[in-house]
């Protein structure tokens, strides 16, 4: 059986554009984004890694850094960053992993056989400073991914891991959440002394605790 929410990411020692790695000593104390990308020299990996190098700031407030990996080798990345930095302004500021032999993508499960050949599809796995899995996020290769989601989960899980609540569909930073349905009234009234929109008995919403 593959990963799943809640494991621990497994950790691994790789090469790096920023040299050798061993992935829980590089996570440290806060979150981790791993994502893979099917190969280097190709368009749309080259727009999601200038993406990605523009966002580092936006990590950075979430605690929270990023790393990527593919199965050309480090000195291949090396030579693509130039043209990442050219066509999109950003060169990559975060390390990228080689493993041209398939150990971590292999070890991840980002290789998908039906998607035509043995190079990994674009996965993000979140990992918070407990070296949990919280969220893994797979795209095909034919679909850029969207960056904007992915801080967006970070949030939403930062926000949900500290209060009693989760966050409603399509949530954004500053909306309204709603309140755990395990808490009775009398709890509920405890932690959101502000009051709620109680829209069923199961689904009350409530402003945004840490606002």
């Amino acid at each position: 059986m593959g990963l799943r929410l809640g494991d621990t990411a497994p950790n691994f020692t790789a090469d790096t554009t920023e040299g050798e790695i061993d992935f829980h000593q590089w996570l440290g104390d806060g979150w981790g984004v791993l994502m893979s990308h099917p190969a280097d020299f190709t368009p749309v990996c080259t727009t999601e890694l200038g993406a990605v190098g523009k966002l580092k700031e936006e990590f950075a407030k979430r605690n929270a850094k990023a790393i990527v990996i593919s199965v050309d080798s480090v000195e291949d990345h090396k030579a693509w960053s130039a043209d990442i930095g050219d066509a999109m302004g950003c060169a990559p500021n975060f390390p990228i992993i080689g493993d041209t032999e398939r150990k971590v993508a292999e070890l991840y499960g980002m290789i998908h056989p039906n998607e035509g050949d043995t190079s990994p599809v674009r996965t993000v796995f979140l990992i918070d400073p407990n070296k949990k899995i919280r969220t893994m996020l797979t795209y095909p290769k034919s679909v850029g991914r969207n960056f904007s989601e992915v801080l967006r989960t970070i949030d939403a899980l930062q926000l949900t891991d500290n209060h009693k609540i989760s966050t409603p569909s399509d949530w954004q930073d500053g909306d309204d959440v709603v309140i755990l349905p395990s808490l009775s009234e009398d709890e509920a009234k405890q932690q959101f002394p502000d009051g709620w929109n109680e829209l069923k008995p199961y689904l009350r919403m409530t402003k945004q605790p840490n606002r």
